[in-house]
């Protein structure tokens, strides 16, 4: 999407048609009462119009009036109120901006203004225009209404302070990105079908190959993957929420590096579009996360990647060196760094054994 805004001259004051009439009659020595008397309009109302009082002050049958008495086409008349119309309420809007303008603080311009998202400005009350605009939001108040109220579940940490302004951001840019992939209706034994296949893109090394098939398989199920870099002040790593019933958003951040928690930050929010509901809010470490919905949505992630009676009989033989690992992965069809993820995880592996076999990825992030 093209965030780029229109570059286009703005005033900063306004002319009213009325100056412009008044204009007019000078050049052609016409008195206002002449005018009068021409269109049939009253004194008091010309006044209104000279002035620049009312809500509107030429209307299409005035216009019309003003081109038979002047010789000037209504369209040209009708044009200056437009524009007087609207200038005069950008002018109006700039003064609300004003009192916005801290908000600002808490939303991570630069950052978006690097990745592409957002257009860089000088002027603070541009900036927050552009903001407003990337939000599709006509205020902050509005986003006060909408945003802490999307139905989304995100797995963050929340040891480090969350900003939910930096969040929605990550959020928006992820729905701006998923609009734009075509998906089929959502079904939820054809996601569940394709799941399968997904789970064997574990064992491709580079993104630039799995994350193309990883988005082709899920759309055919009625779900948009996206992978959206993350932003300052956030701390997430996944989300999941509903474009519309027929249409689910996976959305991963680039935040991570490493197989094993790739692909369990992505189970884990599969694990929510098939467990939960389509309208549900989970935000963890801000008193909206659902504690059992997020174990189950951890406990399905588990075991969509490694079968629970493979998982137990493999932990049972205890033997967990590098060979094993290899050994266990291949025979269940995984990558070994998610084997060692889970060990370490339950705490069967210390966190320093075995990350060599973890795939580390290298992101484009542009």
């Amino acid at each position: 999407m093209d965030n780029q805004a229109i570059n286009q001259y703005t005033p900063d004051y306004t002319v009213t048609p009325g100056e412009v009439l008044e204009y007019e009659l000078e050049m052609r020595h016409m008195s206002k009462s002449e005018l009068a008397k021409r269109t049939g309009l009253t004194e008091k109302h010309l006044n209104t119009i000279f002035k620049g009082k009312g809500t509107v002050s030429i209307t299409p049958e005035t216009a019309i009036k003003l081109e038979r008495a002047l010789g000037m086409p209504a369209e040209y008349w009708l044009n200056l109120e437009a524009n007087y119309q609207e200038t005069r309420a950008r002018l109006a809007e700039a003064k609300l901006l004003e009192k916005d303008l801290d908000w600002l603080k808490r939303i991570p311009i630069a950052a978006m203004t690097k990745l592409g998202w957002l257009e860089k400005h000088r002027d603070k009350k541009q900036q927050l225009d552009a903001l407003l605009r990337f939000f599709g939001i006509a205020s902050v108040e509005q986003w006060d209404e909408l945003w802490p109220k999307v139905a989304v579940a995100y797995r963050q940490h929340n040891k480090q302070e969350v900003f939910p302004e930096a969040v929605s951001a990550w959020l928006r840019q992820g729905e701006i990105e998923a609009v734009s992939l075509a998906c089929a209706p959502f079904r939820k034994s054809k996601f569940r079908e394709v799941l399968d296949e997904i789970r064997k893109l574990t064992a491709v090394i580079d993104p630039t190959d799995f994350v193309p098939e990883l988005q082709r398989l899920a759309a055919q199920a009625g779900v948009a993957v996206v992978l959206t870099p993350a932003l300052p002040k956030t701390g997430v790593s996944g989300a999941t929420r509903w474009l519309n019933p027929d249409k689910a958003i996976i959305q991963l951040s680039l935040r991570y590096k490493t197989n094993d928690h790739l692909w369990f930050t992505f189970f884990h929010e599969a694990g929510h579009i098939l467990l939960h509901g389509k309208k549900e809010l989970f935000i963890e470490g801000n008193n909206g996360m659902d504690a059992e919905k997020e174990e189950q949505a951890n406990t399905f992630a588990a075991h969509e990647l490694i079968p629970k009676k493979d998982f137990t009989a493999f932990v049972c033989q205890g033997d967990f060196s590098k060979a094993s690992i290899q050994h266990f992965a291949k025979a269940v069809g995984i990558a070994p760094g998610i084997v060692v993820g889970q060990l370490q995880h339950q705490g069967l592996l210390p966190m320093s054994h075995c990350n060599d076999l973890k795939v580390r990825y290298q992101w484009r992030k542009d």
